[in-house]
């Protein structure tokens, strides 16, 4: 059975897990209308996986009897200044996922819940890769700044991304 404390913050993070969803459904969209329809395929994969994230939550705390709380989601961002602009966004989004999951660790480990901690190393360790992906794809914008081919080609390339669901999605 899980403590309220650590229930409450599940749900929290279940309801982070699907606006993330949705931001990143705002950056395909975005990246449509600019004409990049493979960085937009790009965002819509990260669509599905922050949905599997929540899922994945939802289903951890249905299997340890706990109540599932999902709560309204709040308005995203629809603009970006540029290709680069919503990609730096979707970094620092990363980042402030990487630090609720981490949080969210620090609280079982007060609470010496060691099946949630395990359930949660999942999740450290796959946004140390969401982090190092969005990275590496600003690191090629910056590199090719406003060159028109560059942009081409890491469109076609990002393009190329397919959906595989999250391994411990139940």
């Amino acid at each position: 059975m899980l403590k309220k404390k650590i229930e409450e913050a599940l749900n929290a993070q279940i309801n982070a897990e699907m606006w993330s969803a949705y931001l990143y459904l705002s950056m395909a969209a975005y990246c449509h209308a600019q004409g990049q329809p493979g960085m937009g395929k790009w965002f819509e994969v990260q669509f599905k996986e922050e949905q599997d994230h929540a899922k994945i939550l939802f289903n951890y705390v249905i299997s340890r009897n706990g109540k599932v709380d999902l709560r309204p989601i709040e308005a995203v961002p629809t603009e970006w200044n540029s290709i680069l602009n919503v990609f730096e966004h979707s970094l620092r989004h990363e980042q402030s996922i990487t630090e609720s999951i981490n949080k969210l660790f620090a609280l079982t480990s007060a609470e010496n819940d060691y099946a949630t901690q395990s359930m949660l190393q999942w999740f450290i360790d796959e946004q140390v890769e969401e982090e190092e992906n969005v990275q590496t794809i600003i690191d090629n914008l910056n590199m090719i700044k406003d060159n028109g081919y560059g942009i081409y080609m890491i469109d076609k390339e990002l393009g190329q991304r397919t959906y595989k669901a999250a391994s411990p999605l139940v």
